[in-house]
């Protein structure tokens, strides 16, 4: 959910990967894959980049090492990228 330990926040090395973008990258899930049940649970895609885009704004970070992603935050935002494509 959070980017490795060691990684990506809250550092300035790698930052390759910008709030702006993964804001975007999240709502673009939101519209794609709605909330859904009583609990408006997020689709996987958007839950996934839910916790890299939290520590980002915790850590008043404007950028992120993608390399610091897990392999789902990355499939998500990687798909997000090909359909703006």
């Amino acid at each position: 959910m959070f980017p490795k330990q060691g990684h990506g926040v809250c550092q300035n090395t790698g930052m390759d990967i910008t709030l702006m973008e993964l804001e975007d990258a999240i709502n673009f899930w939101r519209v794609r894959k709605p909330a859904t049940g009583d609990e408006c649970t997020l689709c996987a895609e958007a839950a996934a980049l839910a916790g890299p885009y939290a520590a980002m704004i915790m850590c008043h970070a404007s950028a992120l090492a993608e390399s610091s992603l897990d392999p789902a935050a990355q499939a998500a935002l990687n798909a997000w990228r090909q359909a703006r494509a």
